[in-house]
């Protein structure tokens, strides 16, 4: 396949064990002694490469300081191949049995040999290398007693150990504080970082220990934010893991790596412009596709950039066999029916794998049961009716592993919902300017975290509960950084270990709309660009779009969806397939009163909430006539109009809802035959009336060429008409 022809199909690492090493430099004197002895090769031209071979050894072995007696049994064992070689080259007796079993017998000997030297050696060095480290925690550990003493004048005070961090970036002293001194000062990390002298970047951190009295100092003595660090691609860094490892997201101060669990949690992050949150977002989801256990989807209403990067080597480059994303949802519209399908997912794992929740009430994920990470992006963008259907997802999801990792530009109410932070244990707060936004972000220790700590772009912040369910206090960390060309050599690495939605999630209602989502997907993200047949099996087939709910512009994936309200019942509905419903023969159709759609419904719906009139003799001067939320005539005086939605707001909306669901400012205003700067402001005060807000900033993607401008959403508007609707009792 193309997947496979990518990779090498040689593995020239030589990677041999001593063993094997010298099993290979017995064959080859075997080989060497046959082959001489029928061409008539010198007995001394093996004694000759026998002595340069001791010699050689001699030279490494002294680079590598390696024993005088490993030397020795190093340059018996090349003489030793060296002497049988020639012998059998003089007398030609390479093919007899004793020429054989002698052979046999020398390599077993070297193979045993080579296995113990390195054995040894080993040991030898790891003991040298603990007595270093000892004698060094010793100095330390003398230092720190005289150091403690001198500045702070403890007395009775014990210094328990020294620990070095991994890549020689700093150091944990463990100190045991005497009774009547629990703790240092608060000036203690300022005094003891200028006593140290550690460069721009380093640090001291002061933490209590494992018993009440201990206290942990970590010192940063290299400034590891500072640095580029690219996310590891190396054939150990990609073999197969499980999402319960968790996602890398990059290293922390001591060199340690930064770690989120999102098996059992949501993952909140967030990130001014320009602070790397997006280069995070994608090495979580190299983290993520790593696995062989989860299953990823993407909510980016912008134009996808999250997913895009991933699709290249599956869309375009064809050398990945199957997406590494599996759903992509580039438009509040195809955003609804991935929510709806995932909703109504959870609903059928709960009931259809309850035989598998007997040791736990949560489900074990595993290849053939996947988790779902939904991973969402610029959630500012979303509609509030998306926004409610991720909150389902948030609240509901976590026993049957599926779980969302949410980004936005900050953690306020206005961009996150109060459901996502509240179940969101894990925060990840990128570079900011102001402080109080990552007091804001993360729930406990945030009012202690100094900005200054991680000043670098890829900088951040990050919490997340560790092996005993306990949130720590927000770290620092660098990310690493993953770029384009990485995410396509890693897309065709991960391809083959992706797994599959199981038939239960899939045995749903709206997720009748699954099977064809890349024939929906991929035209509007790649337009005229030619696609690799890769692509073939999941778009060559009949492409099904929901209706669509023309009073709020949502697809319709469901016979029993509730309407935005929270209310069952009949809907306004525009099928999106070639075919529409029959229309009844007659007002209340053949059989009797019929459910109506279109201006009747609407009328209808805004009738019955109206208390019915006292007979008083009135005409119909004082009727409202409408038309599917467009007022057609009204006549009365005003106390006598019942209809509250403004004559602008309902004639915006039509149009919207006429245009497919979305419009920009200028196409609107022209439609309605207004200056656009006055329809914006017009429109603007109706909406701020019943406080309702444009998602977005107020920018929609529209037209042929689906450019993100000024613009609204039928859904928002309609938002606007039941908020005046509902003001006014109706």
């Amino acid at each position: 396949m193309a997947a496979k022809s990518a990779g090498s199909a040689l593995d020239w690492g030589w990677n041999h064990s001593p063993a094997t090493s010298a099993a290979l430099v017995a064959g080859g004197a075997y080989t060497v002694a046959t082959a001489g002895a029928v061409a008539g090769l010198p007995a001394s031209h093996a004694l000759l490469v026998a002595g340069a071979g001791a010699v050689a050894q001699v030279g490494a072995d002294l680079y590598q300081r390696r024993p005088g007696g490993h030397t020795a049994a190093r340059c018996a064992a090349w003489l030793t191949a060296g002497g049988w070689t020639a012998t059998v080259l003089e007398n030609h007796t390479a093919l007899t049995w004793g020429a054989a079993g002698w052979w046999a017998a020398g390599t077993a000997a070297g193979m045993t040999l080579a296995r113990g030297l390195v054995r040894a050696e080993a040991t030898a060095r790891t003991e040298r290398t603990e007595r270093r480290l000892q004698k060094w925690a010793n100095k330390q550990a003398g230092e720190w007693h005289e150091r403690l003493e001198r500045l702070f004048r403890l007395e009775g005070h014990e210094v328990q150990g020294v620990r070095s961090w991994k890549g020689d970036v700093g150091y944990t002293v463990r100190v045991l504080m005497p009774s009547d001194t629990p703790e240092l000062p608060a000036d203690a990390v300022r005094k003891l970082a200028v006593d140290l002298r550690l460069p721009k970047g380093g640090g001291v951190q002061i933490m209590d220990g494992d018993v009440y009295g201990q206290t942990l100092i970590r010192v940063t003595a290299v400034d590891v934010l500072a640095r580029v660090i690219d996310l590891p691609d190396g054939p150990e860094d990609t073999t197969v893991t499980s999402i319960y490892d968790g996602l890398p997201l990059g290293l922390k101060p001591d060199g340690e790596e930064a770690r989120i669990a999102v098996v059992d949690e949501c993952a909140l992050v967030v990130g001014q412009t320009g602070s790397g949150k997006t280069n995070t977002v994608n090495t979580a989801n190299a983290g993520a596709l790593r696995t062989d256990n989860t299953v990823v989807m993407h909510i980016d209403v912008t134009g996808a950039g999250i997913s895009l990067p991933w699709l290249h080597s599956w869309a375009v480059d064809g050398t990945a066999r199957v997406p590494l994303i599996d759903w992509t949802a580039d438009t509040i519209e195809e955003a609804h029916i991935l929510c709806d399908t995932v909703i109504a997912g959870i609903g059928a794992r709960k009931a259809g794998h309850q035989d598998l929740l007997t040791e736990d009430d949560k489900l074990t994920v595993t290849h053939d049961l996947p988790e779902i990470l939904v991973a969402v992006d610029e959630i500012a963008e979303l509609t509030p009716g998306l926004l409610r259907k991720l909150d389902t997802i948030v609240n509901t999801g976590r026993a049957v592993r599926v779980r969302v990792l949410v980004c936005g530009l900050r953690a306020t109410q206005d961009v996150i919902t109060a459901a996502m932070k509240k179940q969101s244990r894990v925060r990840v707060g990128m570079r900011v300017s102001d402080p109080e936004e990552l007091s804001h972000l993360f729930p406990t220790g945030g009012g202690r975290i100094n900005p200054k700590s991680a000043p670098y772009k890829g900088c951040g912040f990050y919490s997340s509960p560790d092996e005993d369910d306990v949130v720590s206090d927000p770290t620092a960390f660098k990310g690493y950084r993953i770029k384009p060309k990485q995410i396509r050599a890693l897309s065709v690495a991960y391809a083959d270990r992706r797994p599959q939605l199981e038939p239960v999630f899939l045995d749903t209602e709206p997720a009748l709309y699954y099977a064809s989502r890349w024939g929906r997907i991929l035209p509007r993200i790649y337009k005229a660009k030619q696609l690799a047949p890769t692509t073939i099996p999941y778009t060559d087939m009949d492409v099904l779009y929901p209706p669509v709910n023309e009073f709020t512009g949502i697809p319709i994936t469901s016979s029993t969806e509730e309407d935005e309200d929270g209310n069952g019942g009949p809907r306004v509905v525009a099928a999106s397939t070639a075919t529409t419903p029959a229309a009844p023969d007659g007002p209340d159709g053949p059989d009797g009163p019929q459910a109506r759609v279109g201006a009747d419904l609407l009328s209808s719906m805004l009738n019955a909430a109206r208390p019915a009139p006292a007979p008083s003799g009135l005409d119909d001067s004082t009727v409202i006539r409408a038309d599917f939320g467009r007022v057609i005539e009204q006549a009365g005086t005003p106390e006598n109009r019942p209809n509250p939605v403004p004559q602008l707001l309902a004639d915006a909306h039509n149009a919207v809802v006429a245009a497919g669901g979305r419009m920009h400012t200028a196409d609107l205003a022209a439609l309605l035959q207004m200056e656009p700067l006055v329809l914006g402001t017009e429109l603007g005060k109706l909406l701020r009336e019943v406080s309702i807000e444009r998602p977005g900033k107020g920018t929609v993607r529209a037209g042929k060429d689906s450019e993100s401008k000024p613009g609204y959403t039928a859904e928002t508007l309609a938002a606007a008409m039941r908020a005046y609707n509902l003001r006014h009792g109706q």
